[in-house]
C-alpha cells in the first residue's frame, strides 16, 4: 500500500512529465480504435452488401444439390419445413426459389442465362430487388411478366414492352419453353450478376419448368450477417438430414477469401502501427528515466533498495498506462459514435471506383465492443513492456554516477 501511494504521488510530482506520457498513449489508443474501427466496418459493410446482392446469408436446399444444381434436386414446398426456420429467433423470412440455367433469345440474338422463379413481395426483404429496377416496373405474384437484367437486355436488344423467349430443360428432362413480355429491366452492381439474371413470379416459373410446388432453395434473412456461421450450425442440428443448410461462406468462398485477406492484412497493418506506437512511446519513456537518474541516485544513496526503487517505477508507469489507456478509449467512444452516426462519404474518381465495383462509396465506422477493449490492452501491454527499460537502467544503477549527471 505504501509503494501505491509513493507511485501515485511520484507521478503527480511532476505533472509535464505525466501528461507527456500519459499523451503518448492516449493518442495512441485513440489512433489504433479510430483505424481498426473503419477498417472492419467497412469489411462488415462490404460483407452485407454482396451478401445481399442475390445469395442471402443463409440458403436451404436439398441434400446434394450445391453439388448438381439440377431441378431434379429440388425439393417440395413445405409449410412445416419453413414455419420451422422462421421459429428461430433470428431467422426473419425464408423465401423461396426457383432456380435454372436456360437460353434467353430475341429475334436475332440468343444467350445462356439464369431463370430464377422469385416470391416477389418477399424477395425485397433480402435483395431489395425492387429497388435495382433502372425502367419499368417491378414484378407482382399475379403478373405474367418478366425482369431482365441490365447488361442480358443490351446483349439481346431489347427493352421494356418486348418479348422474351426462354428455351430450356424443367423438372425430370421435360422441355421448358415460353415467351413473356418485359415488365422491368433491373441493374446489379456484380458484372457477373447484371449479364445474367431473369425474374420470374415463381408460379410462372414453376409452370414453365413443369414443376409444380417446387424451390430449388429457400434463402434466409437474419438481421446480422455476422451471426451466419453460428445459426447456420444450429439450423443444421434442427433440420432433417434431408437438407442441407449453407451460409454465405459457403454459399460465396470468393468473397470469405477476400474477407480472411484484407483481415490478415489488417493483422500486418496494425503491427507496423504498434510498432511506431511503441517507439512513440519508448521516446517518452527515455526522456522519463534520463530527467530522473538524479533522483534516482539519490534514493539508492540513502538507503532505498534497487528492488524496492524498481518496484515505484513500475507502479508508477502501470497507473500512467492504465489511466493513459481509459482516457484514450473514453474519448475514441465519442467519436466512434458520431462517425458510425454521420459514415465519412467519399468523392471524385474513388467515388466512381467504388461504384464500379458495386460497393457504396462510404467509410463505415464498426462499434463492435471487441474494437475498444482489444485495442485499449494492446497499447496498455506496449506500455508494460516499455517499463522494463527504467528497471534495467535501475538495476544497473551507480549512485555517484548518477548524482553527477
Amino acid at each position: 500500500m505504501m509503494y501505491l501511494i509513493l507511485a501515485w504521488r511520484n507521478i503527480w510530482r511532476n505533472k509535464r512529465r505525466t501528461f507527456i506520457t500519459m499523451a503518448s498513449i492516449v493518442f495512441a489508443v485513440l489512433l489504433a480504435i479510430l483505424l481498426n474501427s473503419v477498417k472492419e466496418g467497412v469489411l462488415i459493410k462490404m460483407q452485407e452488401n454482396v451478401v445481399s446482392f442475390y445469395s442471402g446469408a443463409i440458403q436451404v436446399h436439398k441434400n446434394g444439390y450445391w453439388d448438381e444444381k439440377t431441378l431434379d434436386n429440388s425439393i417440395a414446398y413445405s409449410d412445416s419445413l419453413i414455419t420451422q426456420l422462421v421459429n428461430h429467433e433470428e431467422v426473419n423470412v425464408a423465401i423461396g426459389r426457383l432456380e435454372s440455367y436456360a437460353l434467353a433469345a430475341s429475334e436475332k440474338y440468343t444467350k445462356v442465362c439464369m431463370v430464377v422463379g422469385i416470391e416477389p413481395e418477399n424477395e425485397t426483404l433480402v435483395t431489395s430487388l425492387d429497388k435495382k429496377v433502372i425502367a419499368g416496373d417491378y414484378i407482382r405474384s399475379e403478373d405474367e411478366s418478366v425482369l431482365l437484367s441490365e447488361g442480358l437486355a443490351e446483349y439481346l436488344k431489347l427493352t421494356v414492352g418486348d418479348t422474351l423467349v426462354i428455351i430450356g430443360q424443367g423438372y425430370h428432362g421435360v422441355s421448358a419453353a415460353g415467351k413473356y413480355p418485359i415488365k422491368g429491366v433491373i441493374k446489379f452492381a456484380s458484372p457477373q450478376l447484371n449479364k445474367t439474371m431473369v425474374y420470374l413470379p415463381m408460379k410462372l416459373a414453376q409452370q414453365l419448368f413443369d414443376a409444380t410446388n417446387r424451390l430449388t432453395a429457400l434463402v434466409l434473412d437474419i438481421d446480422d450477417v455476422s451471426d451466419a456461421d453460428r445459426i447456420e450450425k444450429e439450423l443444421t442440428l434442427t433440420t432433417s438430414d434431408e437438407y442441407e443448410v449453407m451460409g454465405w461462406k459457403v454459399l460465396l468462398p470468393e468473397l470469405n477469401q477476400v474477407l480472411e485477406g484484407e483481415r490478415a492484412e489488417n493483422v500486418i497493418f496494425l503491427f507496423v502501427l504498434y510498432m511506431l506506437i511503441a517507439f512513440g512511446i519508448f521516446g517518452t519513456v527515455l526522456m522519463m528515466t534520463i530527467e530522473r537518474q538524479y533522483e534516482f541516485g539519490v534514493l539508492i544513496a540513502i538507503g532505498m533498495r534497487n528492488l524496492k526503487l524498481s518496484s515505484v517505477v513500475v507502479l508508477e508507469n502501470i497507473m500512467i498506462s492504465v489511466l493513459g489507456a481509459i482516457a484514450g478509449t473514453m474519448l475514441s467512444i465519442p467519436m466512434i459514435g458520431y462517425f458510425y452516426k454521420f459514415p465519412i462519404r467519399i468523392s471524385g474518381d474513388l467515388e466512381k471506383a467504388y461504384e464500379n465495383f458495386g460497393f457504396e462509396p462510404i467509410f463505415y465506422f464498426s462499434i463492435a465492443p471487441k474494437i475498444f477493449y482489444s485495442q485499449t490492452i494492446v497499447i496498455f501491454c506496449i506500455a508494460l513492456v516499455l517499463s522494463l527499460y527504467p528497471l534495467l537502467k535501475i538495476a544497473r544503477l551507480k549512485p555517484v554516477s548518477a548524482m553527477r549527471t
